[in-house]
């Protein structure tokens, strides 16, 4: 165990996932509880055709993710409830950017790698620039996050009454929907943009099956993120298979367990 740690690049993928984890199990209780865990999804798609879209006129593809996610992410706040249930459209949107993202990909040769990573994740190859990058990422969300969270909690439990108090819905929803971009972005450097749910969603959805407590389902939902990053880190260095995959697995056996645990606290 201990020559796990000896590995330099083992210890950036351990920071880089912990800052993940912890910023995608805190933005995704919050997506969790307002219903709007597709839209999420659909963000990691739209990014991933940004990501590709940079590379393809030779900037960093990063850049173009979190351009794109966080664009995408205002763009659908603003239109508010003109968009909710609208689940076909949002679908529609989500293929065609990943088809989008596919066709660069295919046009360029540079970057075409660390497009490809994009698609799947690869926390073991996050770089020294790439992990100060996503510790500004992470302090700027979390910050970002507790400034709006008292409003973000009045107008999804109580919508009616936060409107008669003069707090503007779209206004706090499109704020937020900026962070979960930003937090999409920071996850698919580690899961990939088909896998970004097993941080953002896998976690929040069993702390909130496991209490009913906001500031104690928030803990424990980023904690969760926290365990099954590292977690799947060690068994993929022992085991050769991809971290991505771990995590998900991991994610899946978490959220079947805690949906038992209900189901058996409701008999």
């Amino acid at each position: 165990m201990g020559s796990l740690f000896t590995y330099d690049f083992v210890l950036r993928a351990f920071a880089a996932s912990g800052i993940v984890a912890v910023v995608a199990g805190t933005v995704g209780y919050f997506l969790v509880l307002r219903g709007q865990t597709f839209a999420g999804h659909a963000l990691s798609h739209i990014g991933f055709a940004g990501a590709t879209g940079a590379a393809l006129i030779g900037v960093s593809p990063l850049a173009g993710l979190i351009v794109f996610v966080v664009a995408a992410g205002t763009g659908i706040g603003l239109l508010g409830e003109r968009v909710s249930g609208r689940d076909v459209t949002i679908g529609m949107v989500l293929s065609v950017s990943l088809g989008f993202g596919l066709l660069f990909l295919s046009l360029t040769t540079s970057h075409a790698t660390a497009a490809t990573t994009l698609l799947f994740g690869n926390v073991l190859a996050v770089t020294p620039s790439m992990l100060a990058t996503l510790a500004l990422l992470g302090i700027v969300t979390l910050a970002a996050l507790g400034w709006i969270s008292r409003p973000l909690v009045f107008v999804t439990l109580q919508p009616e009454l936060a409107e008669a108090k003069g707090v503007s819905a779209r206004a706090i929803g499109t704020l937020f929907l900026a962070l979960v971009a930003l937090a999409t972005a920071q996850s698919i450097q580690i899961v990939g943009v088909l896998l970004v749910f097993t941080l953002m969603v896998g976690p929040p959805a069993a702390a909130q099956l496991l209490t009913r407590r906001l500031g104690l389902g928030i803990a424990l939902s980023a904690l969760l993120a926290l365990a099954q990053a590292w977690l799947g880190i060690v068994i993929a260095f022992y085991t050769n298979w991809p971290t991505s995959f771990w995590i998900a697995a991991l994610s899946t056996l978490v959220y079947a367990g805690a949906a038992a645990m209900a189901r058996f606290r409701q008999n």
